[in-house]
């Protein structure tokens, strides 16, 4: 598994190619950098996932029971919109235009780790989203999330 750190900004051209941040490029192994899936994200963003990272996703979704309503559903809307992208000659990487659109990206962008992948944000709506949480909000998230309950 390849695992991110980090948050850069990059741009997208008027034909919607960024290039991958030199911060990300550096964790990522040689022999992975030429080949991605990206799709829809959760809160209107995008995920990049390296193509050793979204293997075994998919596999994962390939064998949930297609008899179950709700996980028919969970497939369709997740693997919708789900492309694979090659970095061009010029290592740029298109962001194909319904995800654009999806994530409203304009010209502006952040990358960001989200572990096994890289979320892309529009700029204003990635420092819109850590303006809207308060140091107390924050808190009692993570507390809620990986805090350990009292025995």
């Amino acid at each position: 598994m390849i695992g991110f750190l980090g948050e850069f900004e990059a741009t997208l051209d008027a034909k919607g190619r960024f290039l991958l941040p030199a911060g990300f490029k550096k964790q990522l192994p040689e022999e992975e950098n030429s080949r991605f899936v990206i799709n829809r994200g959760f809160e209107r963003c995008l995920s990049l996932y390296p193509i050793k990272n979204w293997e075994p996703l998919f596999a994962d979704i390939s064998n949930i029971d297609e008899f179950d309503e709700e996980a028919r559903q969970f497939r369709r809307y997740f693997l919708n919109g789900a492309t694979y992208v090659e970095p061009d000659t010029a290592g740029r990487l298109l962001v194909p235009g319904n995800l654009k659109a999806y994530a409203g990206l304009d010209k502006n962008i952040v990358l960001v780790s989200a572990v096994k992948k890289i979320e892309i944000w529009d700029s204003s709506k990635y420092h819109q989203l850590f303006d809207s949480l308060s140091a107390e909000d924050y808190s009692k998230l993570a507390k809620k999330v990986m805090g350990k309950p009292n025995t």
